[in-house]
């Protein structure tokens, strides 16, 4: 009884662990209503297998939240470099559908990619919480870029575009939260902008042009100008090699992006049938499991990417924004924790699990809307995947830890 008792004062906001628990058994309700299909395929009983990780979940929960942080900072270097291992494991025996995202362990499909996540958080705080003075010169950024861009680099081998991009997210989310200007932080990811906008030499052109402007201003030290300029025309050159490089299906999701009615038939039959879904909802939806996009197999991915989509369709909009309080509820608790903890190592590793799980909500609703690119990001909490909800848990784990220890 009194371990029982031990364990549960260990949970620091226990209103954010129900809310997550209840977030999951709805997201195990909507994978239920996904394989409610009038043909049966191996969606009809994946609720089953969600439900196996749940439990799996929980004792990884149980297990991350018993261990301090300070054990967990002075592991950061081990675990992220078991990542860093696992994840040039899969590239060699890994497999998947269009990608090498998945090691077979035991009969169960691992993505090392999300155990890359947390390791790369993990690694960043215990870098940038132990610097001796604070970031005021761009070359006091090259260890936590390299932390990230190795993984990053890993990842796109893959390749897995949406999981790579996780990880910009986490360079972003650390620097930020560890007091690094927003200047500096615009000047470090501005290659991704120019590699983005390089299509296009003319928009790239009036981009590097601001560029210039914003540089004269702020006016850095002129080695960090040279290399921010340089590194902007490098990748602003390689936009169409690494284009090309792509593998067809994620240049058409691309393409798709901004002209769903270039391919209906093909790469645009995803989003199309999503709005189509989403759009026949109304306002109080078709109803639980009777949702007719989903029922007759229009409605792709529909457990996994797209489970979204059918929330909107057998629920509704009133639906859509029951689900999105409950997740802004759930973020808005997960960076309280992040601004009250007194523990610098603790509150970056919470704020960047908040950006994580944000950026995941962000994309894949908006990917079902059309509004971002297909990318196969997964919903927290509510998509089918045992990597990524296991993962969900740990970090869960860490942040009622820290709220516990504060």
């Amino acid at each position: 009884m009194n371990d029982w008792t031990e364990r549960f004062e260990s949970v620091g906001d226990r209103r954010l662990l129900v809310l997550v628990l209840l977030l999951t058994c709805l997201g195990i309700a909507m994978i239920y209503s996904a394989g409610r299909v009038d043909v049966p395929s191996m969606v009809t009983g994946i609720w089953k297998k969600q439900l196996m990780w749940f439990a799996a979940s929980l004792v990884a929960f149980v297990l991350v939240n018993r261990i301090p942080m300070r054990w967990l900072e002075w592991a950061a270097p081990w675990i992220y470099g078991l990542s860093i291992g696992l994840l040039i494991l899969v590239l060699a025996v890994g497999s998947g559908p269009n990608t090498r995202s998945w090691l077979r362990i035991a009969g169960f499909n691992l993505q090392p990619a999300e155990i890359a996540k947390l390791a790369t958080i993990l690694m960043m705080a215990r870098t940038l919480t132990s610097l001796d003075r604070p970031i005021e010169r761009m070359s006091q950024l090259v260890k936590p870029v390299l932390i990230v861009l190795v993984p990053f680099g890993l990842v796109m081998l893959q390749p897995d575009l949406g999981s790579a991009l996780i990880f910009c997210v986490i360079l972003v989310a650390a620097l930020y939260w560890a007091g690094v200007s927003l200047a500096a932080i615009l000047m470090l990811v501005s290659p991704a902008a120019s590699l983005l906008l390089g299509f296009s030499p003319r928009v790239w052109g009036v981009w590097f042009i601001g560029l210039v402007i914003f540089l004269y201003v702020h006016r850095p030290y002129i080695v960090e100008t040279v290399a921010v300029l340089g590194a902007n025309v490098a990748t602003g050159v390689l936009t169409q090699p690494l284009w090309r490089s792509l593998a067809d299906y994620q240049q058409q999701r691309l393409l798709v992006f901004l002209n769903p009615g270039a391919d209906p038939q093909g790469a645009g039959w995803h989003l199309i049938q999503s709005q189509v879904a989403i759009g026949s909802g109304g306002w109080f939806g078709q109803g639980f499991a009777q949702g007719p996009q989903k029922r007759l197999a229009f409605l792709p991915e529909q457990h996994t990417d797209f489970i979204f989509s059918v929330v909107g369709e057998e629920l509704g909009f009133l639906g859509i924004i029951l689900f999105l309080v409950l997740y802004g509820w759930f973020l808005w608790k997960v960076i309280q924790v992040a601004k009250l903890t007194p523990n610098g190592f603790g509150g970056l590793v919470v704020f960047c699990l908040f950006a994580v799980w944000f950026a995941h909500l962000f994309i894949n609703a908006g990917m079902t809307v059309g509004i971002m690119p297909i990318t196969g990001l997964p919903l927290p909490l509510l998509s089918y995947g045992g990597s990524f909800l296991i993962s969900v848990y740990m970090g869960l784990a860490i942040v009622e830890r820290v709220a516990a220890e504060k």
